[in-house]
């Protein structure tokens, strides 16, 4: 029977990006040594779980993305025995782990691929994959270019994303077989759920008809109407529920979050039935604009989808392959989202950037729900934005024709301590990609017990929210006219002002938090948001 401890419902979930967090060897590359050796910090910063993106063998074409074998770890991120004491050491602390799971495709040097590419044309082994004698139709890569690839033998395979990411097909047993021994193997080591990378992808129309409308930029939504041949079919949903069945024989409660860059929220909702998912990223709340009409309308659609199915809602504004909020709210406010920035791109607004950062962050924590957090928007990050060309990884970089920057931007390995070598992030003073000069200032340790730090005040909205009981609460709104919002949560009030005048608080306010100092007269400046008692 399923565990009725519904940890994730209003579970705050840091996200680790392994390569980029702490390098517990010196190599450069952060490793899973290094994350267990940093987990009381993020114990002390007041978070329930942490999801790791992958950590598995991979010749790192894709940051890991592309994975060769599912049930191993990285050389270069250490060993089986070193996951093993992150997941021992973190629940000792008390803390969940998610692991990501990358059921879209495989590396092309996975077994199965190797096998497939050996034994030719017809055979079982191409089965496991998709394969045509000629391309099907006109379908692209989402990181650029034809998603179809020529082999030696003349026939052509499936790639949604980059060349060395085989799609795999969902259609053949062995591969569904696969993937519920994985489960298995996570699950009896002690992970507490999984992230399912590309989970509205797996299954494409048996028609594999062409789709004309332009592709969306790289971790985007596409346009509201019917799903494209490739994303969102009827058959992901069966697979999912398979998979829940699996987790649902595990105590206490294992869960599985949903990537899914779907839309509306009515169809995200689908993911979470009560048979599925437990959680899906909300994207259109990351990629509402910073204006009060905007967020009030994704905030009130998210909470009746998913209300609709009796699940959670989550609410995120960064990760791993978008531009950091802190810098992506210095630009002006409905600007759109930007795929990646570079030295010689229009730069953010720093401080206004921060400033909307943190106002945005007292927001969202202040949501009834579950809220990510991706490494490093506690220390207030921006994006590194004048990452010089030679540096990128991303495949998205070369695939594109040097169109779009990609995501290595976001992905710059954090700073522990501002006058370290490489920042406290490893023994040594390289990192893997370049960390800016200016990032001494938001090394953690010169921010913890520094009054008014963005790290300082992380830290007392996640107590101050555990202490209330926000994620488990609902939401009434208070106000939305003009450039105020404003709901209540339980007895909290959130206002948030987008105004260029101070908004008043009511005069029974007891003010709690705020993200930035209340004027003389105690009322809150433009793009600033509070935490009042009422």
């Amino acid at each position: 029977m399923p565990s009725t401890d519904a940890w994730w419902r209003d579970a705050v979930i840091y996200q680790i990006y392994p390569r980029s967090f702490a390098d517990g060897n010196g190599d450069g590359m952060g490793d899973l040594p290094g994350i267990t050796a940093r987990l009381p910090r993020l114990r002390e910063l007041g978070i329930d779980a942490v999801w790791l993106s992958p950590f598995y063998v991979s010749p790192q074409h894709d940051a890991g993305y592309d994975v060769a074998d599912y049930r191993d770890v990285d050389p270069r991120l250490g060993g089986l025995g070193d996951a093993d004491k992150l997941i021992a050491t973190a629940h000792d602390l008390g803390l969940k782990i998610i692991v990501d799971l990358v059921p879209n495709h495989t590396s092309s040097e996975h077994a199965w691929f190797k096998a497939a590419l050996a034994a030719g044309p017809g055979s079982p082994e191409r089965e496991r994959y998709i394969f045509h004698d000629e391309p099907p139709n006109n379908w692209q890569s989402v990181f650029g270019g034809p998603a179809w690839h020529r082999v030696d033998d003349g026939q052509w395979y499936l790639h949604l994303f980059d060349v060395s990411q085989p799609d795999l097909n969902w259609d053949h047993p062995e591969v569904r077989a696969e993937f519920l021994d994985i489960l298995r193997f996570w699950l009896d080591r002690g992970v507490d759920g999984f992230r399912v990378d590309v989970a509205h992808g797996l299954v494409k129309d048996a028609k594999l008809a062409d789709w004309t409308q332009p592709s969306v930029v790289l971790g985007g939504l596409e346009p509201a109407g019917p799903p494209p041949p490739m994303w969102d079919q009827e058959g992901v949903h069966e697979i999912y529920r398979q998979w829940r069945t699996v987790l649902d024989e595990y105590t206490p409660a294992r869960i599985m979050v949903a990537e899914a860059w779907v839309q509306p929220e009515e169809r995200l909702a689908r993911y979470v039935r009560p048979d599925e998912m437990h959680q899906a990223f909300n994207f259109p709340y990351l990629e509402a604009p910073w204006k009060p009409a905007e967020l009030r309308e994704v905030i009130d659609s998210s909470l009746a989808a998913t209300g609709s199915v009796g699940a959670t809602t989550t609410w995120v504004l960064s990760n791993h392959d978008v531009v950091r909020h802190a810098s992506r709210l210095g630009f002006p406010a409905g600007t759109g989202r930007k795929p990646g920035i570079g030295p010689g791109d229009p730069q953010p607004d720093t401080g206004l950037g921060l400033r909307r950062a943190r106002a945005a962050t007292l927001l969202m924590l202040g949501l009834p729900g579950s809220a990510y957090l991706y490494q490093g928007e506690e220390l207030g990050l921006p994006e590194h934005t004048t990452l010089a060309d030679e540096f990128r990884q991303d495949p998205a970089w070369e695939r594109s024709g040097h169109t779009e920057r990609g995501r290595d931007g976001c992905r710059v390995p954090i700073p522990w301590e501002a006058d370290a070598p490489s920042y406290g992030f490893g023994p040594g003073d390289d990192s893997w990609l370049p960390q800016p000069a200016s990032w001494a200032e938001y090394a953690l340790d010169r921010q913890v017990d520094v009054a008014g730090s963005t790290y300082e005040l992380y830290r007392s909205a996640l107590a101050a929210r555990r202490a209330q009981d926000l994620g488990n609460g609902s939401l009434t709104w208070a106000s939305s006219e003009g450039d105020v919002l404003a709901f209540r949560n339980g007895g909290i009030l959130v206002l948030t002002n987008f105004g260029a005048e101070p908004a008043g608080l009511p005069s029974d306010a007891r003010v709690l938090l705020s993200s930035e100092p209340l004027d003389g007269d105690g009322r809150v400046p433009t793009d600033v948001t509070v935490w009042a008692a009422v």
